[in-house]
């Protein structure tokens, strides 16, 4: 199970999608759409997760959890 941030390279001004805990960032993307779809498969094929996105500022604007992950609020994640 692995959790994945999304979020904008202050550097390039591009998305990307980076494990937690990783050095480095599993891809780099034109758009944070890009970069969301990418992480969502990245963590479903981890075996789930969360994947939380960020503002193009830097604070968590949304999170989702990826199946098989245990979201721990199931009845309150109707953006998804």
């Amino acid at each position: 199970m692995s959790n994945y941030h999304v979020t904008k390279d202050k550097d390039t001004g591009n998305w990307k999608a980076k494990r937690e805990g990783a050095d480095r960032a599993a891809g780099h993307y034109d758009t944070q759409k890009e970069a969301e779809k990418a992480a969502k498969e990245f963590s479903k094929n981890s075996g789930g997760g969360e994947v939380r996105i960020h503002s193009p500022k830097g604070p968590i604007r949304d999170s989702d959890t990826v199946a098989p992950g245990n979201d721990p609020y199931p009845p309150k994640d109707e953006r998804h």
